[in-house]
């Protein structure tokens, strides 16, 4: 038993001395990326959130919000091979994927060779990915959720790590194609950006009209970053966050007892949103210098998780109610 209780304390100290060096390593991504971007700290939390839990996230904001300008240094100081997919209605799966063609070697000999798209990334930008067809859209699907593709019968695994930050504007809705439910379950978070404050816009003005612009650096490798999403999916979990987030999740849920969701929710999370907040509150803690999430945790992230996994009935939006009201509501009774 002794023994035992040895290396369990050893098991620990070594777990304390890794999440430490982590706690290191996702200050130097923090202070990299506020070098590029100016304000936004939620929605820098939340993406980095999103990828240090080894996920997929939806930035939803209106143009010139440095969408694209977060993603590509995302890219840089996290040391990902990132490639950016700017989607348009013509654009095919084969774009994205990669295609088969066929070659002659010097005997006449004729064979088929398979050039891989720009899915082959660590970190792939899919761009206003609404405006794709569905057919299009749907060639994201299985690499989201297995981190592979098949063409012509023939499986082709995705760099590791593997991740998909999409871009959506939600102004312009015209000849565009809502995601799918299933597809938008995939993501780990829809993460909304607002405008920025004043401050920060006074400092994107002064900063950015000059003769020099900041430029991010590298502070970690791909192999690095994998090392922490393992170490956040060792976390220990408290067991009073995972009854707040099974309460939360299951009070989402029409049929389940919660009068106010009954009335308001056409169809409510499946059990992958409690997998994403429990993944996603251990990243949050420790981003946020901690060694166990809370359920703070949970609750903060609420919105990002929940929002793109539920639709309101006819009547609740016919009143004017929102998804994000609905969760304000469920976060409220909670705390």
């Amino acid at each position: 038993m002794s023994v035992m209780i040895k290396e369990a304390a050893i098991g620990e100290r070594e777990m304390i001395a890794e999440a430490e060096k982590a706690l290191d390593d996702i200050s130097k991504v923090r202070e990299g990326v506020g070098r590029v971007i100016f304000g936004q700290e939620s929605v820098v939390e939340r993406s980095l959130v999103a990828l240090l839990a080894g996920g997929h996230a939806l930035l939803v904001g209106v143009p010139g919000l440095a969408k694209t300008k977060l993603v590509e240094t995302l890219g840089v100081v996290l040391g990902l091979d990132s490639r950016r997919v700017q989607f348009t209605p013509d654009l095919m799966p084969s774009d994205i994927i990669g295609s088969e063609v066929m070659e002659q070697d010097e005997n006449g000999r004729r064979s088929f060779r398979f050039i891989p798209g720009p899915i082959f990334a660590q970190l792939l930008m899919a761009d206003e990915i609404n405006r794709a067809s569905p057919r299009t859209q749907s060639a994201l699907l299985q690499s989201m959720q297995e981190y592979h593709v098949t063409v012509a019968g023939a499986r082709h695994d995705l760099p590791s790590p593997f991740h998909v930050l999409a871009t959506q504007n939600p102004l312009e809705q015209e000849g565009t194609y809502p995601l799918p439910e299933a597809q938008l379950d995939r993501f780990l978070m829809q993460i909304d950006i607002l405008y920025p404050d004043i401050a920060a816009e006074r400092r994107i003005l002064l900063e950015t009209t000059g003769v020099e612009d900041a430029s991010p650096k590298n502070v970690l490798d791909p192999a690095r970053l994998k090392a922490i999403q393992l170490l956040i999916r060792r976390m220990p979990v408290p067991e009073s966050v995972v009854e707040a987030i099974l309460n939360l999740v299951r009070s989402a849920r029409p049929g389940q007892g919660n009068v106010e969701t009954d009335k308001h929710v056409a169809w409510g999370p499946g059990p992958r949103a409690s997998q994403a907040l429990t993944l996603c509150a251990r990243a949050r803690a420790l981003y946020d210098g901690r060694l166990a999430p809370s359920v703070d945790d949970v609750l903060a992230l609420a919105e990002p998780v929940l929002q793109h996994r539920m639709a309101l009935t006819f009547a609740a939006r016919a009143e004017g109610m929102s998804v994000r009201d609905v969760i304000a509501r469920l976060v409220k009774a909670q705390g």
